[in-house]
């Protein structure tokens, strides 16, 4: 690579200083990767958590960086997998693009707004896909970036493939393999680094898991560098796998109890999922009057020009707006300002009941008016693999086996693991004036409701 620019070093808080590839720089220096910035990686957690304010952006430089380190490691261990600079550069480039589609406040837009948007518009002709999901728009996202800032030339300087490796990256990005644009039965292991679908471990978790436990303030226990050293591709019914040495199936379970315990200490934390649920309120109000480019909020899933210009500052555009149509979004965010967030009655810890509980409460809500104050929010923790233990999908190797993968179950590795790998509640909210009468009498109202509809419930606090 004569005479191409250099690698830059990023000077990054969990990873320490990262060499990254000049092609990844290229892509890093445009104004759809730069949007990120402007994207808080864990929504409303930062108004939970004061020192969650960090982005999009550096998680998705610290995925493609590591995206490199395994994949060096791999090829340095195992020199026979014929993995290539190309193959890296197209592993790399996915791991920086993998979130490019994420809208305002992350999870929130499209788990909680693009939702509701579907449910009011499902008559409409103007329905959005029902399937619709930030990779969706990832995918758009990429293709539009390396139309408009003229990539493919850039691309083409370090051998890449233009249709063959582009799709191959669009592949990468969501985990599965399509179609003839790929590497190959042998080079299967190469859709398991940034999006795992076989197995959950890869290097988009490994950056989250690190850097929201340095932003929130909470140890983390999982070691992602050990794995980078007992790692190696074994074949697997006809496919290459990535496997995991034995002796790190704890530092496994470490990982997935950390997702785990991220997600019940602070990812769905009883006030950032509210205050989530009211960005969202705010959101479906201005969806209608927020214009760009003359696409509604909601309609910029399908334009990339114009969700290039959507971002958390949504939130402060409809703060300081003085326009009258946005008068009822403006409130429910000024709420939030100002710390007037509807409070949590208590929790329903009922799994097997949760989904009838809903539908009967959404009916009640219908006709009864004075049930119309409360939110029901329901709750699912997890390992990643719902009510599976993810370990039953890891491949291992043991030190004198080292071409001969094979499971382990969660007895041989402990005793004291869950028998249970899911749990799933519901959270009672009120909307009402937070002085302790009227809360007194909303909690009254909600326990007479769970009294007559579900006796053996008992609400919790």
């Amino acid at each position: 690579m004569d005479g191409q620019q250099p690698m830059k070093v990023f000077n990054d808080p969990i990873h320490g200083h990262m060499e990254i590839h000049p092609l990844l720089v290229k892509f890093i220096d445009t104004p759809q990767f730069q949007r990120l910035r402007n994207i808080k990686q864990l929504g409303a957690a930062y108004y939970v958590y004061p020192g969650a304010s960090h982005n999009r952006f550096e998680h998705s430089i610290g995925v493609a960086y590591l995206a490199g380190q395994f994949l060096q490691a791999l090829r340095d261990r195992q020199p026979n997998l014929g993995i290539t600079d190309e193959d890296i550069l197209c592993v790399q480039i996915a791991g920086l693009c993998h979130d490019l589609g994420h809208g305002p406040f992350s999870h929130l837009f499209d788990g909680k707004f693009i939702p509701e948007v579907k449910k009011q518009e499902k008559h409409s002709s103007n329905d959005i896909d029902e399937k619709w999901r930030h990779e969706d728009a990832s995918i758009m996202m990429f293709d539009h970036m390396v139309e408009v800032n003229e990539l493919k030339k850039e691309m083409e300087e370090y051998k890449l493939l233009l249709d063959k490796d582009l799709e191959f990256i669009k592949q990468l990005i969501v985990g599965c393999p399509d179609g003839e644009n790929g590497r190959g039965e042998d080079k299967y292991f190469l859709y398991e680094i940034v999006a795992n679908k076989t197995s959950g471990i890869d290097v988009d978790k490994w950056d989250y898991l690190a850097r929201d436990c340095h932003h929130l303030g909470i140890p983390m226990t999982f070691d992602y560098r050990r794995l980078l050293m007992f790692t190696r591709v074994c074949e697997v019914d006809g496919l290459r796998h990535i496997c995991i040495r034995d002796k790190e199936a704890e530092n496994l379970y470490d990982m997935f109890y950390r997702r785990f315990s991220l997600h019940q200490r602070a990812y769905q934390h009883r006030v950032s999922n509210i205050i989530e649920y009211m960005i969202t309120e705010a959101l479906l109000e201005a969806n209608e009057h927020i214009k760009i480019d003359g696409l509604k909020l909601s309609e910029t899933i399908h334009d990339m020009s114009s969700y290039t210009k959507l971002t958390d500052s949504v939130f402060d555009q409809i703060l300081n707006s003085s326009d009258d149509n946005l008068k009822g979004a403006k409130e429910i965010l000024n709420k939030i300002v100002r710390r007037q967030i509807y409070k949590c009655l208590g929790k329903i810890p009922s799994k097997e009941k949760t989904r009838e509980i809903k539908n009967k409460w959404e009916e009640d809500k219908k006709t009864q008016t004075h049930l119309q104050d409360f939110i029901l929010d329901v709750v699912t923790l997890d390992y990643g693999m719902k009510d599976k233990d993810p370990i039953d999908k890891v491949y291992f190797y043991s030190k004198r086996n080292l071409d001969e993968p094979y499971r382990i179950s969660k007895e041989q590795v402990s005793k004291l693991l869950p028998a249970d790998f899911n749990e799933t509640f519901l959270r009672v909210y009120w909307k009402g004036e937070p002085n302790d009468e009227s809360l007194e009498s909303a909690k009254e109202i909600f326990n007479q409701w769970c009294a007559r509809n579900f006796p053996l419930l008992q609400p919790e606090d």
